[in-house]
């Protein structure tokens, strides 16, 4: 059995990013992955200090001196088969939230430990407003991803004009996501 991550963030847990995750997670759930939904908003993670003179134990030892949220959850994606992030869009980037876990990930995960690296991934983005910001959401996302030595499989922005056909498609995607994790990714790179 297949173990994936969703790791997402909304304030709103009734809205059109709740729902990409649903979808996402049901359809992970009825090919028989086990799921372990992070929700971001819901965790205490502060943002990055920037000790040591911009690099403290994070560069040095992979870990962060802050003691909060981050270090379970950073765990959780280290022993994850497969992660799928999902964030509503903010000035055409993640949340405040989700960067600054990003942030911290980034930082411990690149630069020494590596955990992280070659998982396949997949990235959705979800803009209540006009939808603009999301090609930029993942671009900022998939930017950060490679950094970590991660690979996006596919990158999904849904609006509110897609909807209605970008959510049952995010149910199969999370269905085909887990046969890959399985037998493996036609892609190079």
């Amino acid at each position: 059995m297949k173990k994936v991550a969703i790791i997402w963030s909304s304030p709103n847990i009734d809205g059109l990013t709740a729902s990409a995750k649903d979808q996402f997670a049901r359809g992970l759930s009825d090919v028989g992955a086990q799921v372990q939904e992070i929700h971001l908003n819901r965790q205490s993670i502060e943002h990055c200090r920037a000790c040591g003179n911009g690099w403290g134990t994070c560069n040095k030892k992979g870990m962060c001196v802050i003691r909060d949220d981050f270090a379970a959850v950073y765990q959780t994606l280290a022993e994850a088969d497969g992660i799928v992030w999902i964030s509503a869009v903010y000035w055409s980037d993640m949340t405040e939230c989700f960067k600054a876990f990003f942030d911290r990930l980034r930082r411990c995960d690149a630069t020494h430990n590596h955990f992280l690296a070659g998982k396949r991934c997949v990235l959705v983005a979800c803009a209540g407003g006009t939808g603009r910001g999301t090609l930029e959401c993942l671009t900022q996302l998939e930017r950060g991803l490679t950094h970590m030595g991660m690979r996006a499989y596919d990158r999904i922005p849904v609006v509110r004009y897609n909807r209605d056909y970008i959510l049952p498609a995010l149910y199969e995607a999370g269905r085909v996501y887990v046969e890959r994790l399985e037998n493996g990714f036609d892609m190079y790179y």
